[in-house]
């Protein structure tokens, strides 16, 4: 079985590697993290993730373009952010998952294997 693929999009450094260390260490492959949407848009042209987890800002921009590519390759996206409208996001991305920060790793953990879940019975 290959390893499921992560892409984590986090400019906050603590936040991000504490993020990428808890999913690495589920078994599942990183991509990331990335510090910004051009840098993560970049990795996501390379090779297709099986999930996204994106901080709703990055820097001084706002990730729903990159989110946006995402959804329409039908990747899976959680939202980490303690700066957003779970309105807004679920106006916008209907699909996708909401967590507020700071978020236990064990609910970052279930919230991805449901996510994972839900895309492989809809394929």
């Amino acid at each position: 079985m290959n390893q499921r693929r992560i892409l984590v999009a986090e400019d906050e450094p603590i936040v991000a590697f504490d993020l990428c260390d808890t999913v690495q260490e589920a078994g599942y492959e990183v991509e990331g993290p990335h510090r910004d949407i051009s840098s993560a848009m970049l990795a996501f042209q390379k090779q297709k993730p099986d999930l996204a987890i994106l901080d709703v800002q990055l820097g001084d921009n706002v990730v729903y373009p990159l989110a946006q590519k995402l959804a329409d390759e039908n990747v899976p996206i959680i939202f980490h952010s303690g700066q957003f409208s779970r309105d807004d996001v679920h106006e916008r991305f209907p699909e996708a998952t909401t967590l507020v920060k700071p978020c236990p790793p064990s609910s970052i953990l279930d919230t991805v294997a449901t996510a994972l879940n839900v895309r492989t019975q809809a394929e």
